[in-house]
């Protein structure tokens, strides 16, 4: 009994542990802009890596305790932000798509496995959800303070300029979490 009550702890333990420093390191990546025509972070980058390094559950606990700190007031958000009225603006939605994102791959994981073929569907799937979830947020937001804009307008500013970068992001965040799962052997 007392072997398993140490060994629940030791466990206990490294969750709350890969938690937070995923959680930091959504942080730090979302403060790395990459200047081009359109800047863009590695929040994507992140979220995807700390998905594939925790599992579906953990990880989207730790997407959960980023967005909780960010609506805290905790800056790390892009451009060293925080609070709700970055998540209540136009593209916060983007950043609660990010908890869909996790909830998608958890689901498909939960559901499929994770087998390599299963994790890209996920992480494709958990974009487009994110996708989804942050222009149907920026459409209504942006109507309210702004006025209305079609789909396709919201789309070409929100959207199709990350597509790209995002695919890039997909890839190196799965090369990087599958050899770094495997050396961590965190289960």
């Amino acid at each position: 009994m007392q072997t398993t009550t140490r060994t629940n702890t030791k466990n206990h333990t490294l969750d709350l542990a890969y938690t937070a420093v995923c959680a930091a390191l959504m942080a730090i990546c979302s403060w790395i802009s990459i200047p081009t025509a359109v800047p863009f972070t590695l929040q994507t980058f992140a979220v995807f890596l700390t998905v594939i390094l925790l599992g579906g559950r953990r990880g989207t606990v730790a997407v959960l305790v980023y967005i909780l700190l960010g609506a805290a007031g905790v800056p790390v958000f892009a451009q060293f932000t925080g609070g709700l009225s970055i998540l209540l603006g136009n593209t916060g939605g983007y950043i609660a798509g990010f908890l869909v994102t996790a909830l998608i791959m958890w689901g498909m994981e939960r559901f499929l496995g994770r087998s390599l073929r299963v994790l890209i569907l996920s992480m494709l799937l958990g974009l487009i959800g994110c996708y989804a979830f942050g222009t149907a947020w920026f459409l209504f937001f942006y109507a309210r303070t702004t006025g209305e804009i079609g789909l396709f307008t919201a789309l070409g500013w929100c959207v199709f300029p990350f597509v790209i970068p995002d695919l890039i992001k997909m890839g190196l965040a799965l090369a990087l979490g599958t050899r770094l799962r495997r050396a961590l052997s965190y289960e």
